[in-house]
């Protein structure tokens, strides 16, 4: 059985990029090339929620990511948020992310509602849905990012 790890972080620096990287830092994944996909939890696939990652292989490797991420200057608040639901007996699943600046309640309104949507589109029997959500304040000056990840397997070699 395969495992994808939901991990998060956030962070405060002096531009969108640095906040972002440092954010990825705090989940574990900063020396990883990230590449996004859509939304669906293969079949036989257990998804755990570990807060930072372990060590996934060398740094530059390709890890496949669906990835919750917000950015602010500040003074404000940032929050993202990813909520996942797993049909039963080990089939398939789906993940729905969602971010802004905003509280993190409203953010996980949002993913709840996204995932709702998604499982009425599909003939699946599904599990209770489990969400994570990351907040942060942003000080006056500096950028800051939240962000939340499902990590799929491990890393593959870019090259």
């Amino acid at each position: 059985m395969s495992t994808i790890r939901i991990v998060w972080g956030s962070a405060s620096a002096p531009t969108a990029m640095a906040s972002y990287d440092a954010a990825l830092a705090e989940a574990g994944v900063e020396n990883y090339n990230l590449v996004a996909v859509s939304s669906v939890i293969p079949a036989d696939t257990a998804v755990e929620a570990v807060g930072t990652a372990p060590d996934l292989g060398p740094a530059g490797d390709r890890l496949t990511v669906v990835e919750a991420r917000a950015t602010t200057t500040g003074p404000g608040r940032v929050s993202a948020g990813l909520g996942w639901s797993q049909s039963a007996d080990d089939g398939p699943g789906l993940f729905y992310e969602a971010g802004g600046e905003t509280d993190g309640e409203d953010v996980e309104t949002r993913v709840r509602e996204g995932l709702e949507s998604g499982r009425a589109l599909r003939d699946w029997d599904f599990t209770e849905p489990r969400v994570r959500v990351e907040s942060a304040q942003a000080a006056a000056g500096t950028y800051t990012t939240a962000i939340v990840l499902a990590v799929y397997g491990d890393g593959d070699p870019i090259v």
